[in-house]
């Protein structure tokens, strides 16, 4: 059985942490699911919206009962939310592959402190290790981009985890359509005898 004072310290532990208090606060937090688009919902976008009517035609062929065609359209939606997932992850990879001057925080950060240790010992009037001003000027060579770029780019998890999501949708999507276009077929087989 818990003690109380653990029930206590829970309790309090759960009022401090139940969200943004502040209005600005509120404010970003409500804008998060914002943040690519990638969330809204495929219907919602006018410029994707035909594209799954066009794509769940395409599934469901010609003259398709209605049931089929809803199931078609569910697996059209998956589909054009896994091309968004998988074309958003390769734009966000490519612009940082691309960008010449692209280094890892880390890096960013070593060279912050480099720059502020060249000022102070200017402002000295000490030499500055010609070591320092090279590493400044350094960018990274673009084998040592692509692995910074992969594991630095903090949206991937995110996109990782839409994309799973749209796949296990699609993946039952095909399967209900698939079901439901089999007991169809054994349906007409059967009122044909």
């Amino acid at each position: 059985m818990t003690a109380a004072r653990k029930i206590a310290s829970n309790r309090a532990n759960a009022r401090s942490s139940s969200g943004p208090k502040t209005f600005n606060g509120k404010a970003r937090s409500a804008r998060n699911a914002l943040r690519f688009g990638i969330t809204l919902p495929v219907l919602s976008d006018p410029v994707l919206a035909p594209e799954v009517a066009v794509l769940a035609r395409q599934i469901a062929g010609a003259d398709p009962a209605s049931e089929i065609e809803e199931l078609a359209f569910r697996i059209a939606e998956a589909e054009i939310d896994l091309r968004r997932a998988r074309g958003l992850r390769h734009a966000l990879i490519s612009r940082a592959l691309f960008d010449a001057d692209y280094d890892s925080r880390a890096n960013q950060r070593k060279k912050v402190r480099t720059a502020l240790r060249i000022v102070r010992r200017c402002s000295r009037g000490e030499n500055v290790p010609e070591g320092d001003v090279k590493f400044l000027f350094a960018k990274l060579e673009r084998p040592d981009r692509f692995a910074t770029v992969l594991t630095e780019i903090a949206q991937l998890p995110a996109l990782d985890r839409y994309e799973r999501r749209a796949l296990s949708r699609r993946k039952r999507a095909i399967r209900n359509f698939d079901a439901a276009k089999e007991s169809m077929a054994r349906l007409n087989a059967s009122t044909e005898e």
